[in-house]
């Protein structure tokens, strides 16, 4: 039988930590939006990648009712999302940027309801995607990486300097 130790017991980060950590990708992900021509926002794509707007619309549907989802087990479908439907989805970078920061309010308030406790929990995302809570949360911020490295690749090509990655 197998015992669990005080050290296997220890957290890695806590949950005040993991929010710092999320929102400082967050901000660095904004940096990206503002660096982007307006244009360029919502037209340039590389090889078939989707333009920077859709991929910006993607983190905010996951992380806005994603955390909303995660605190009250109420999902919407994966359908149901702006960059699903095409619904809500902004015309302008400002537009985008006002969004990218109503997400990040609403992170902050729902994250103050949020209990560690949970971390472990099953939970079954979108309706569509089983995991636990932590590496769902975990999902969430490496969408938002993997999405602003294409971001990056977008303004490079551009001849744009993008911010440096290691500044959160």
């Amino acid at each position: 039988m197998e015992t669990k130790t005080a050290a296997a017991q220890t957290a890695v980060i806590n949950s005040e930590a993991f929010l710092k950590h999320w929102q400082a990708h967050r901000g660095l992900t904004r940096r990206v939006i503002e660096a982007f021509p307006e244009k360029d926002l919502f037209l340039y794509s590389i090889g078939g990648m989707r333009p920077f707007v859709q991929l910006a619309m993607e983190i905010i549907d996951l992380t806005n009712p994603g955390i909303v989802g995660l605190v009250t087990n109420e999902w919407k479908n994966m359908n149901e999302l702006p960059h699903s439907s095409g619904e809500g989805v902004p015309t302008t970078k400002e537009e985008l940027l006002v969004l990218w920061d109503e997400t990040t309010q609403q992170l902050e308030r729902y994250w103050a309801k949020f209990t560690p406790d949970r971390f472990e929990d099953k939970v079954l995302a979108f309706g569509t995607y089983e995991g636990k809570v932590a590496s769902t949360l975990f999902y969430f911020v490496d969408n938002e990486i993997h999405h602003r490295g294409q971001g990056y690749v977008y303004l490079r090509a551009l001849g744009i300097e993008p911010p440096y990655f290691w500044q959160r």
